[in-house]
C-alpha cells in the first residue's frame, strides 16, 4: 500500500539533500522520504583521490540497515559510487537506484550528442562506467563528453549557492552542438532553471529523472 512506503535517500554529502527533497516535492509530494546522510564518505573519497577499499561493506551496512527499517527502495543520490551499488543490488529484493541510472535511461531514449557535466571529478570515471554499461547492454551508442565545472563544487561547499548556480549555468551556455545537457549530480540540480534559460536543449537533472522512475516503479 502507498501509506506504508518508505523511500530511503542517503546521502554521501548534505548538499545532496535539498535538491532531492525539492525534486520530491515537485514531482511527488505524496511520497514518504526519509534521509540517511553519512557525509564522510565524500570526505573520504576527496582525501584519497579514490574510492577507500572500505567502501563496499560500508554500503553494505547502509543498504542492511534501510532493509532493517523496512524500506520499500532506496535512492543513492552520489555519483561517485556507481559499481558499488550495482553490487549492493543483487543482496536486496528492494527496489535500488543508482543516482543516475534513470538519467542515463532518458538520455539514451533521447539520443543524439550529450554534454555530461559534473562537478566533483571522482564522480567522472564512475559517471562514465555506469553510462557505457548501460549502452552495451542495450547495443547502442552514445556521442558524449565528459566535463568537469570546475570551482562549482568549492563555491557551494563554502556556502556560496549562488555562484555555484551561476558557475554552472555559465558553462551550460558556452556549450555548443549538444543534444542535450545533463547534470551527473544531485548537488547541481539548483542550477538546473537558470541554465535551462541559457540552453535551447533539455537540462536534464538526476534528481528528477530518479523521482519520475521511483514513482513509476512503485505506483505502476
Amino acid at each position: 500500500m502507498v501509506q506504508l512506503q518508505k523511500i530511503y535517500l542517503i546521502h554521501a554529502g548534505d548538499v545532496s539533500v535539498k535538491p532531492a527533497l525539492a525534486s520530491f516535492a515537485a514531482l511527488w509530494p505524496e511520497a514518504r522520504v526519509m534521509n540517511l546522510l553519512e557525509d564522510s564518505l565524500v570526505q573520504d573519497v576527496r582525501d584519497a583521490g579514490r574510492l577507500p577499499d572500505s567502501i563496499p561493506q560500508r554500503f553494505d551496512l547502509l543498504g542492511q540497515y534501510c532493509v532493517a527499517a523496512e524500506a520499500t527502495a532506496i535512492l543513492f543520490t552520489c555519483s561517485a559510487f556507481g559499481a558499488t551499488i550495482e553490487a549492493l543490488k543483487l543482496k536486496h529484493s528492494i527496489p535500488i537506484l543508482t543516482p543516475n541510472e534513470a538519467l542515463f535511461e532518458e538520455v539514451i531514449e533521447r539520443g543524439g550528442k550529450v554534454a555530461l557535466l559534473t562537478t566533483f571529478g571522482p564522480s567522472i570515471p564512475a559517471l562514465t562506467e555506469e553510462l557505457n554499461e548501460m549502452l552495451a547492454q542495450r547495443g547502442t551508442a552514445l556521442e558524449v563528453d565528459a566535463m568537469l565545472v570546475e570551482g562549482a563544487f568549492d563555491a557551494l561547499l563554502a556556502g556560496d549557492h549562488a555562484k555555484h548556480d551561476h558557475i554552472i549555468a555559465d558553462k551550460v551556455a558556452s556549450l555548443k552542438g549538444y543534444n542535450t545537457v545533463v547534470f551527473g549530480q544531485f548537488s547541481m540540480a539548483s542550477a538546473a532553471a537558470q541554465a535551462q534559460k541559457l540552453s535551447a536543449v533539455p537540462v536534464l537533472t538526476t534528481p528528477d529523472c530518479a523521482v519520475r522512475k521511483l514513482k513509476k516503479l512503485l505506483l505502476g
